[in-house]
C-alpha cells in the first residue's frame, strides 16, 4: 500500500509541520478521553464507600471538564488535519491542470475528456478523503486503542485477553474486504469516467443530437451506462454493508464475554464494581474505533485506487516540449517570419503511412502563400507543424534559417496567429474571446481587430455588445460569426505569422471579399498562410501550393497555375462555372 501512496509523499512533506501539530492535538484528545472511564471508576468505587453530595458534584464537574477538553483538542485535530487535506487537494488540482495545459493535442485524442474530468473531480475527492478523514480516524483509533488497552490490562489482563480474542478474525476480515473494495472501486471509477465522457459529448454535441433526432436513443444509452454504474456501486455497498455489521458482531461477542467473565469476577470480589464499569465503558468506547476501522479501510482502498489514476496524468510528459532546445548555443528568442520546409515527411504516431511526403517549400518573410488541394491531402497537418502542434523531425522545418525546435514554444506560439479549421470559442464574453491570446490588448486594438475581421458592426448590434456571452463553444453565434471572431482573436495578437486554416468557409463570397480587402492591409509586412477550397480566397497570394496526397504537385502564382492545365486549373474552371450558373439562376 505504501508503494501506491508514494506519489503523495512530496505533497505531504510540504505540510509536515501541520501533520506534527495535528498529531499532537490527536494525542492530547485521546489522552484526555481515555481518562473518562477512570473518572467513572473512581466515582462508582467512592459511592460504594458513602460518597458525599459534594464528591458527586466534583466527579460530575470532572467528567464535564474531560469531555470539554477532549472536544477542544478534537476540534483542533479536525481543523488542522482536514484543513491540510484541503490544501493538498488544492495543490494536486493545480498540478493536474498545469500538466493538462502542457500536453500536446495528441494526448487529448488518446484520452477522453470525460475520463480526465472524472479523475480531476471524483478521484481527487477520494484522495482528499484518504489524506484527511482516513489519517485522522486512523490516528484516533490507534491512540485510543493503545490508551484503552493500557488501562484494561491494569484492571484485568485475563479479561482483556478474552475481550481481544475476536480481533485477529477482525483483522483477517478487514484485509479480505479491503482487497475486494479496492477492486470494485476501480471498476466503479472506470464506469464513472464512461458516464462523464458520455455526458460531456452529448452536451458539446447538443445541436447534432437534436438535428438527427437522437435524443431518446442517447437517453436510453445513458440509462444503460447509468444502470451499470449503479449495479457496480450497489455491489460495493453490499460489500461494505457486510463489513461493518460483521465488525459490530465481533465486538458484540467481546462484550458478551466481558459481561459473563467480568460479572463472575465482580461476584468473586476479584475486581471492583467501578473497575468493571470502567472496563465495559472502554469496550463500548472502542465500538466506534472498530467500526471506523472498516470505514477507514474503505477510504484507503478508494484513495489508493484514485492515487494511481491521478498519478497517470501527473507523470504524463508532453510529446512536444522545450526539451529539444539546443544546449551548446543560445535558443532563438525572436522570429522574423521566414518559413522553409526541407524534404519534410510526416506520419502520425499510430500510423506507418506518411501524411506528408517530401515537402519542399520556402515562404519568404512578409509574403503570403495559399495552400489548396482536395480533402484529406494534408493541408491542416502541414500548417499545424509550424506552431509545433504536431512535431516534425529536426531539420525538416526551419524558421528564419534555424530549426523550429530551436525556438522556445512560448516564443514560437506567441509569434503565430492561428485560426484553426474547427473554430472553438470559450463560454465567455465576446471581448474575452477576442482578447484571449492578448490579455493586455486595449479596447482600440480589439475594435480594430474585429473591424478587420468584418464582425465589429454585428457585435455592436447585440444588446450587450462586446459583453455578450457566446455560450458553450460559441453556440449562440452562427458559423460565420464564430469564424470571424476567431480571425479577430488571431489578429489582435499582432503576430509575425498568420495562419488561416479554411477560416472563411462559413461566410458568403461577398463577406469573404470584404474580409480579404480588410486583411490585405493587415497582412502587409507579416507572413501569411491561407488554406482554402475557394479560388477567390487564394488568387491574390504571392504563391499558391497545390497539395495532393501529401505532396506538392503544383507551385506558382494564380495566373501561372491557371495556365498549366492541372488540378488548380480544373478547380478554377469548376468554380467559375458555378458562379455563372448562380448568376443565371
Amino acid at each position: 500500500m505504501w508503494q501506491n501512496l508514494r506519489p503523495l509523499f512530496p505533497y505531504m512533506r510540504r505540510y509536515r509541520r501541520g501533520f506534527i501539530a495535528g498529531g499532537f492535538f490527536a494525542i492530547c484528545s485521546n489522552a484526555i478521553w481515555v481518562l473518562f472511564p477512570q473518572v467513572i471508576r473512581r466515582a462508582i468505587d467512592d459511592m460504594t464507600r458513602h460518597l458525599s453530595y459534594r464528591g458527586i458534584l466534583f466527579y460530575a464537574g470532572l467528567l464535564v471538564a474531560v469531555a470539554l477538553s477532549k472536544g477542544i483538542f478534537l476540534f483542533l485535530t479536525r481543523w488542522v488535519l482536514i484543513g491540510i487535506s484541503r490544501d493538498i487537494e488544492y495543490d494536486i488540482r493545480n498540478d493536474l491542470f498545469r500538466t493538462l495545459e502542457r500536453q500536446s493535442p495528441s494526448y487529448f485524442q488518446e484520452h477522453r475528456t470525460g475520463d480526465i474530468m472524472a479523475r480531476a473531480t471524483n478521484d481527487l475527492n477520494a484522495v482528499r478523503m484518504l489524506l484527511g478523514p482516513a489519517i485522522m480516524y486512523s490516528a484516533n483509533t490507534l491512540l485510543f486503542t493503545i490508551g484503552a488497552l493500557f488501562f484494561m490490562l491494569r484492571i484485568s489482563p485475563w479479561l482483556t485477553l478474552l475481550a481481544f480474542v475476536p480481533l485477529p478474525a477482525a483483522s483477517i476480515l478487514v484485509q479480505y474486504f479491503g482487497r475486494k473494495i479496492h477492486d470494485r472501486f476501480e471498476r466503479i471509477q472506470a464506469m464513472y469516467s464512461d458516464i462523464s465522457a458520455q455526458v460531456q459529448e452529448n452536451v458539446s454535441g447538443a445541436r447534432l443530437v437534436r438535428a438527427f433526432a437522437q435524443e431518446e436513443a442517447e437517453v436510453r444509452a445513458f440509462e444503460r451506462a447509468n444502470m451499470e454504474y449503479i449495479r457496480r456501486a450497489l455491489r460495493l455497498v453490499r460489500l461494505m454493508g457486510m463489513l461493518w455489521p460483521t465488525l459490530e458482531f465481533l465486538l458484540g461477542l467481546s462484550l458478551v464475554v466481558v459481561l459473563l467473565v467480568g460479572g463472575h469476577e465482580v461476584v468473586r470480589h476479584r475486581i471492583s464494581v467501578g473497575a468493571f464499569v470502567a472496563f465495559t465503558t472502554y469496550m463500548t468506547m472502542l465500538t466506534w474505533p472498530v467500526i471506523a476501522l472498516g470505514w477507514v479501510v474503505n477510504l484507503v482502498q478508494r484513495g489508493t485506487a484514485s492515487v494511481r489514476r491521478i498519478h497517470e496524468i501527473l507523470i504524463a510528459e508532453p510529446s512536444i516540449s522545450d526539451a529539444t532546445l539546443p544546449t551548446k548555443q543560445p535558443a532563438a528568442t525572436e522570429i522574423r517570419g521566414e518559413i522553409e520546409f526541407r524534404n519534410l515527411t510526416f506520419a502520425y504516431d499510430n500510423s506507418t503511412t506518411p501524411v506528408l511526403r517530401n515537402i519542399n517549400l520556402r515562404i519568404p518573410e512578409g509574403s503570403s502563400v495559399a495552400i489548396v488541394g482536395p480533402t484529406g491531402s494534408g493541408k491542416t497537418t502541414l500548417v499545424s507543424l509550424i506552431p509545433r502542434l504536431l512535431e516534425a523531425d529536426r531539420g525538416m522545418l526551419c524558421m528564419d534559417g534555424r530549426s523550429v525546435m530551436d525556438f522556445p514554444l512560448a516564443t514560437l506560439r506567441q509569434s503565430v496567429g492561428f485560426v484553426p479549421q474547427e473554430t472553438f470559442l470559450f463560454s465567455e464574453t465576446i471581448r474575452e474571446n477576442v482578447g484571449f491570446g492578448a490579455p493586455d490588448a486595449t479596447e482600440e486594438a480589439i475594435l480594430e481587430a474585429t473591424r478587420a475581421a468584418h464582425i465589429r458592426d454585428e457585435i455592436l448590434g447585440f444588446p450587450k455588445g462586446f459583453d455578450t456571452l457566446v455560450g458553450e463553444r460559441g453556440i449562440t453565434l452562427s458559423g460565420g460569426q464564430k469564424q470571424r471572431t476567431a480571425i479577430a482573436r488571431a489578429l489582435v495578437r499582432d503576430p509575425r505569422i498568420l495562419i488561416l486554416d479554411d477560416a472563411l468557409s462559413s461566410v458568403d463570397t461577398y463577406t469573404e471579399e470584404r474580409i480579404l480587402h480588410e486583411l490585405a492591409e493587415v497582412m502587409r509586412g507579416r507572413t501569411t498562410i491561407f488554406i482554402s477550397h475557394r479560388v477567390s480566397t487564394v488568387r491574390h497570394a504571392d504563391q499558391i501550393a497545390v497539395l495532393v496526397n501529401g505532396s506538392i504537385v503544383e507551385l506558382g502564382t494564380h495566373d501561372e497555375l491557371v495556365a498549366r492545365n492541372g488540378y488548380y486549373t480544373q478547380l478554377h474552371e469548376k468554380q467559375m462555372l458555378e458562379e455563372e450558373l448562380a448568376v443565371v439562376g
